[in-house]
């Protein structure tokens, strides 16, 4: 069974790499650009009838940091 988890920063944690990016499309003429948050997409192969109660104990205990990071499980 095939996993998706997207991990973001939470609102008003500063994204050092989402302003970096932001910046540097600005430097190559791409206006307009108000803001931009990076984040990240796990997939895990999982074992059939893995449940999602499972992988959210993954996504607290490893994938995400929950103390600045929220994440969401999309199960494919």
């Amino acid at each position: 069974m095939k996993v998706r988890v997207h991990v973001m920063l939470k609102n008003g944690v500063l994204d050092p790499q989402g302003e970096a990016v932001r910046h540097a499309l600005g430097a190559l003429g791409f206006d307009g650009v108000g803001s931009v948050r990076q984040g990240k997409v796990i997939e895990l192969d999982v074992a059939e009838g893995t449940t999602e109660e499972t992988i959210a104990d993954m996504c607290e205990k490893l994938l995400a940091n929950t103390v600045i990071e929220s994440y969401q499980i999309e199960i494919l």
